[in-house]
């Protein structure tokens, strides 16, 4: 009963960890769509005269503004959102050593996956996204 209650604590931390790892990969996603958006309206306002008025959207309300006021704060946006997304790159490498590591730690194995990596296939029936925790003999 004790060894099935601590096979299912190791799962709950894997389990915990990946879910950190795909809210990160999630965020990165979603800050790197910001990015391209600030790309696209940088390179379409250079082209424009300074004195044009445009709008932009500041906390759901869109203001008017001059290019000249609208571009150095788009470009500082968006040298901090790169910045951001760096950040999280190198989060989200973290992560995967963390979770790595506590695979080798637990011997934990996702089914579908042999000792090198491939697939094993019995009966033809592979089930993708399970766990599997090894005994460990001490």
């Amino acid at each position: 009963m004790k060894d099935k209650k601590g096979q299912e604590e190791i799962i709950a931390g894997f389990q915990s960890l990946r879910n950190e790892q795909r809210s990160v990969a999630a965020k990165i996603n979603e800050l790197q769509q910001d990015l391209n958006e600030h790309k696209i309206v940088i390179e379409t306002l250079e082209g424009v005269d300074g004195d044009r008025k445009c709008f932009r959207m500041v906390g759901g309300v869109l203001v008017e503004r001059t290019v000249k006021d609208v571009v150095p704060a788009l470009v500082n946006n968006r040298d901090k959102l790169g910045k951001l997304v760096e950040s999280l790159n190198t989060q989200l490498t973290d992560k995967g050593a963390e979770i790595n590591g506590y695979m080798e730690k637990h011997q934990i194995q996702i089914r579908g996956q042999g000792q090198e990596g491939k697939k094993e296939e019995k009966d033809g029936d592979v089930k993708s996204g399970g766990v599997l925790v090894s005994q460990q003999s001490n």
